[in-house]
């Protein structure tokens, strides 16, 4: 198939370990994963200085400032910081670190967890910027290729090294490859951004179908490796990841090998550049096939430049063992006196326990992903006092509390309460995921954070007990991308708009039936109805005593939601799409949640492909 290929593009490698080109050095300290690089931050300042000053364009300097993570918004003037945490390792340290600078810089007063398992922080002046990304490389965190056409933060499973289903703990090969391809000259300015995950469990915490590159973890005859998969994602191309190889070494360093192959293939298509919003390696593999596609990486690792790299997995993985440090039995654990109902739920809910025995995990639900500066000091202390300093964000914006002594737990729970992070039911039908949306995003034509507060509080007025209905994942994202994960939920939705006469209205498309969860990633049914913003938490308690009147004995709901088909799901809202005339009555229909004055669309051009 005959596509636009540039085949004398000079890729380099990072050049020799210690040389000005690559002067990165690596340190196996908890939360150090990305090499800080002084000069960086010197270059930021004088770069932005020269921008303000009017001596920089501005489409120069937004692909200089993407690479650092600094981020547009809709809003003028202000920027989105977007600091990587990889596999959403964070340490006490680093809490702090985001309450620092979230007080000082974020108007909002919070830190957000994205569903990359990042931390961003929002409407921050240019100059601020600067200054805030400096503060938080103090603490071994790095917002560098946070956003731009690079290698975004590498995910993983927030359980990995402690769960009982897992293969291997890819948390050190995952070390490996963000210490690669960070700062790699071939990944600086690729068609587009590539999305990376690591999983040591076919239960597949890291939604590895959704990802241009994920990794799963495999052994075979004693030798650690990895299933390959290119070319998955959502937004206006779903596709699931096809497998590239089977098996690929690890300590080897094949994996980064053939992954940097990968890389070097999809930064030549000179055609993907023409549309920003197609320039997905996705769109390479679902053109040419993932046969064809495997058949170009065999024949770019026969390539000279192989042997110019340095593969060493030893001198970049990760290593470092949590269990040694631990924390200790309590000498004094706390219980609960009389009504343990709530303690109970939470345990059931919240806790799972580690492989390592007397040990257990605690996810705390956060609503939103939003934290205040007291909560991520409140969660720093937490960790230093019962975790041995352990956490780790998810992709579905909360926090796993690693290496939890059994005994403590309710002292944790406790802990948590005063904190208001107490909640049960994590990944539940009122832990809602959604996406910035139009609070800060160029992009989003909806408040899908505003969204997220209505549905949640629908849902917890419905008081559902029932453990079939709390299985349920409701995502939405303010536009038709997929930053929330919308088409993967098992009710989904998307911003759009509807038009009455002169008027605007904000307004959703619905998705039923995704599923993320044990390993197998389906993409919902997009349902033929716009719904009213305002009417969509009427449409999701219809949907769900729907499903409660009319399922089966325990069928779940996509397997109820496949028999009855996207019809009657349609039917079950019908009324609820039919828009309103504008009057004195309907007004507040015409004004998107979270907000005071008349909806209008306006959309600016995102600076994710930039």
């Amino acid at each position: 198939m005959e596509v636009a290929v540039n085949e004398s593009k000079e890729q380099r490698g990072k050049g020799r370990t210690g040389s000005l080109e690559n002067p990165e050095t690596y340190e196996n300290v908890p939360g150090h994963i990305i090499p800080i690089l002084e000069r960086e931050f010197d270059d930021f300042d004088g770069e932005s200085e020269k921008f303000l000053g009017g001596q920089t364009p501005e489409d120069q300097f937004i692909g200089f400032r993407l690479k650092q993570g600094v981020y547009g918004q809709r809003q003028a003037d202000v920027q989105m910081i977007r600091v990587k945490l990889p596999f959403g390792g964070v340490t006490p340290e680093q809490m702090e670190a985001f309450a620092s600078v979230v007080e000082q810089y974020a108007p909002l007063n919070k830190g957000h967890i994205t569903t990359r398992q990042n931390i961003q922080i929002h409407h921050v002046p240019l100059r601020d910027a600067a200054a805030a990304i400096r503060e938080i490389s103090d603490a071994g965190l790095s917002s560098r290729e946070g956003c731009g056409n690079t290698i975004r933060n590498v995910t993983g499973d927030p359980w990995a090294g402690v769960a009982a289903d897992e293969v291997f703990d890819p948390t050190p090969y995952a070390g490996a490859y963000v210490r690669y391809f960070v700062r790699h000259p071939t990944t600086q300015l690729m068609p587009r951004k590539i999305k990376t995950s690591f999983t040591g469990s076919d239960e597949d915490r890291a939604i590895s179908g959704i990802h241009d590159i994920a990794f799963l973890a495999r052994e075979r005859d004693g030798v650690r490796g990895f299933e390959m998969r290119v070319g998955g994602g959502t937004s206006i191309m779903a596709r699931v990841a096809p497998t590239l190889y089977e098996f690929v070494e690890a300590d080897n360093g094949d994996y980064l090998k053939v992954t940097e192959a990968a890389l070097r293939i999809f930064d030549r298509q000179e055609w993907l550049r023409v549309n920003r919003a197609r320039a997905r390696i996705k769109v390479l593999v679902d053109k040419i096939g993932i046969d064809a596609f495997r058949e170009q990486v065999e024949e770019e690792l026969q390539g000279d430049w192989t042997g110019e790299r340095d593969f060493d997995v030893d001198r970049l993985r990760f290593d470092h063992d949590e269990e040694e440090n631990a924390p200790a039995r309590p000498a004094t654990p706390a219980s609960p006196n009389g009504d343990r109902s709530e303690f109970e739920r939470f345990v059931g809910a919240n806790v799972q326990a580690q492989r390592q025995e007397g040990f257990s995990t605690v996810e705390v639900k956060v609503e939103r992903g939003d934290l205040t500066p007291e909560q991520f000091r409140g969660l720093a202390a937490i960790m230093r006092d019962f975790t041995g300093g352990y956490a780790r964000s998810t992709v579905q914006q909360n926090l796993v509390l690693r290496w939890v002594r059994d005994e403590a737990l309710y002292d944790v729970w406790q802990r948590l309460g005063e904190l208001g992070l107490d909640e049960a039911g994590p990944r539940e039908i009122s832990d809602v995921v959604s996406c910035p949306g139009t609070d800060s995003c160029k992009l989003g034509i909806t408040s899908s954070m505003g969204l997220n507060s209505a549905i949640k509080d629908r849902v917890e007025a419905m008081d559902i007990s029932d453990e079939l209905i709390k299985k349920i994942h409701i995502k939405m994202s303010g536009c038709p991308n997929g930053c929330s994960q919308h088409h993967i939920a098992n009710i989904g939705f998307y911003g759009a708009s509807l038009k009455i006469g002169e008027r605007q209205m904000p307004a959703y498309i619905p998705h039923i039936g995704g599923n993320y969860e044990g390993g197998e990633v389906i993409f919902g049914t997009r349902l033929k109805s716009r719904l009213p913003a305002k009417r969509v938490p009427e449409a999701v308690e219809r949907w769900v005593r729907l499903y409660e009147a009319e399922r089966a004995e325990g069928e779940e709901f996509n397997d109820f939601a496949e028999r009855v088909g996207a019809g009657r799901f349609e039917e079950a809202v019908k009324e609820l799409t039919l828009p309103a005339e504008f009057s004195l009555e309907t007004m507040q229909q015409f004004i998107d949640w979270d907000r005071s004055s008349p909806y209008k669309v306006e959309r600016g051009e995102g600076e994710c492909a930039i």
